[in-house]
């Protein structure tokens, strides 16, 4: 009998060895450099409807993996949790210019849109970066919705002047360095809505600046978000983040009306991610520092809220974890509103490659899984794959 049951034990560890109970599923590719009309695909969001279908986006670049030229805003869909997806979708086309930075969140709380409405907004610009930065270009923002889940959408909506501000110099009048914003940017990635207390139903999305001339080590750039309480009718910008050259940033709720920012650091001096917490959901900053355990190589990261608790929110985020390369994509899980990161999963990583993961977006598709949707191979593909994380 014994031996029987040494037997049945050493079966089932051959078992789980060989079909085992996988931490993650392995990763799908979604968007393939080379096809569907685009040399390249770079900067992933992704959002989960009600009907549990899946929404990918991406930016799409005809001619080059550039981050300026002729580049839409593409979309794909999924119905089983990312195992297969749909065909590809053009969403934003800016003719031979630039529409990119897709920020997607599903609005459940309009009373005018029962069944709720997905705001896609996003960027266009019509010169490379360095010249925006110097004044001479400008980058535009505008938001599309659908209420059907993404099968048709809306007109686009130009907010610019609502949550820009863009340099309109007078003669007669003195230079402005805070209202010399230039070069704009959303997220990556998400962007988000409260869902519970007094800011319920705000939408946020996380944004960068550069205001006047650019300087040394990119100290002209800043973080801030901007936000609508009214469903996208009307829209105000947020405080600025007071550490220069804070960039890329993405946002998440916390407990008691509070909202964490979390930011690319891009003066390259300390590797680690910039983060701002707001007590009022995000219009101002109460506290920011550099969270020495979210290691950065000066790239994006994605925050996302998983659980809502009296005391403290659970968080999860997802970064190239490395100090010099864009790789060891590592997905960390917080049980204190971001204030610690108490378990860590690596989703992906190579020896080989020393840019193998690097821009990523998260998704809560269960109680247990998360979906991280990321770039992979040196931004060969877009993958997502599913992680548990409990």
């Amino acid at each position: 009998m014994k031996q029987v049951k040494t037997l049945l034990i050493l079966l089932s560890f051959i078992f789980i060895m060989a079909f085992g109970t996988k931490a993650q599923q392995d990763a799908v590719p979604v968007f393939t450099s080379g096809e569907d009309g685009y040399k390249s695909y770079r900067i992933p969001a992704i959002i989960r409807l009600p009907n549990s279908h899946l929404l990918a986006f991406c930016e799409g670049r005809v001619h080059d993996s550039n981050d300026f030229g002729n580049i839409d805003i593409v979309m794909k869909r999924s119905s089983d949790n990312g195992k297969t997806w749909n065909s590809i979708q053009v969403l934003a086309d800016y003719d031979l210019l630039q529409a990119g930075n897709p920020a997607p969140v599903f609005d459940n709380s309009d009373p005018a849109y029962p069944n709720g409405r997905v705001f896609l907004f996003y960027n266009t610009g019509n010169n490379h970066e360095g010249e925006v930065r110097k004044g001479k270009g400008l980058r535009e923002v505008w938001y599309i919705t659908s209420v059907d889940g993404g099968i048709t959408w809306s007109v686009p909506v130009n907010i610019t002047t609502a949550v820009h501000r863009p340099n309109q110099p007078q003669s007669n009048a003195a230079y402005n360095f805070e209202e010399d914003w230039r070069c704009y940017a959303n997220t990556p990635g998400h962007a988000m809505q409260f869902q519970h207390g007094r800011y319920k139903g705000r939408i946020y999305v996380a944004a960068n600046r550069s205001a006047g001339e650019p300087q040394a080590q990119a100290m002209d750039y800043q973080a801030f978000g901007f936000y609508t309480d009214d469903h996208g009718k009307t829209f105000h910008i947020s405080e600025i983040v007071t550490t220069p050259g804070s960039n890329e940033s993405t946002a998440a709720e916390l407990s008691n009306d509070r909202l964490m920012m979390n930011s690319r650091n891009q003066r390259n001096d300390i590797k680690a991610r910039i983060v701002s917490v707001s007590n009022d959901g995000g219009a101002t900053w109460d506290t920011t520092y550099f969270d020495k355990t979210l290691i950065d190589p000066i790239n994006e990261g994605s925050i996302l809220t998983l659980e809502h608790k009296k005391k403290h929110n659970v968080l999860a985020f997802c970064n190239a974890a490395d100090v010099s390369k864009r790789n060891n994509l590592t997905l960390r899980i917080s049980y204190d509103d971001g204030k610690t990161w108490s378990k860590s999963v690596v989703v992906d990583k190579s020896s080989e490659v020393k840019e193998y993961t690097a821009y990523s977006d998260l998704v809560k598709v269960s109680k247990k899984e998360i979906g991280v949707f990321y770039e992979r191979d040196n931004y060969k593909e877009i993958v997502y794959s599913v992680v548990k994380w409990k």
